[in-house]
């Protein structure tokens, strides 16, 4: 686990690399599903939604990137302070893991269609080849201190 310190300058510490960061750091520990935490180096307290939050509103920003609508952000807004809140979430979170899994089962089916295509073949018939004559290549080069002639 990552423990990262935001001290009252703003600053981010790694703890565990002892170096200080910036939000590009931390959007990349998620992109590389390492688990951490943002703490307040003070009170010690968990800033790291607030800190993911900054990180989707500064990619939310730029509009060609944007996953959030506004009437995404509409609809959100419209369940919070309501019965339906603490469903909403557990929906969400589900809905993210099954498209995640989904995801990954799709790249696999595509990268085997893409194996299995003539040119996906071809690919594996040179990589063989290209195998077979660097071995060929290593069985005729002189050994040791021979010298060829």
């Amino acid at each position: 686990m990552v423990l990262i310190k935001k001290y009252p300058n703003r600053r981010l510490y790694d703890t565990s690399s002892s170096q200080y960061v910036n939000l590009d750091y931390i959007k990349k520990l998620v992109t590389d599903h390492a688990e951490f935490t943002v703490v307040d180096s003070k009170s010690g307290a968990d800033l790291t939604k607030s800190i993911l939050l900054q990180i989707i509103s500064e990619q939310e920003s730029n509009d060609q990137q944007s996953l959030l609508t506004n009437s995404v952000l509409k609809q959100l807004i419209r369940y919070y302070d309501t019965d339906m809140q603490l469903f909403m979430r557990q929906y969400l979170e589900q809905s993210m893991a099954v498209f995640l899994e989904r995801q990954d089962t799709l790249q696999g089916m595509m990268k085997d269609l893409v194996d299995a295509s003539p040119l996906g073949l071809f690919n594996q018939i040179m990589e063989k080849n290209m195998k077979m004559w660097r071995e060929w290549g290593d069985l005729d080069a002189p050994k040791g201190g021979e010298k060829s002639e």
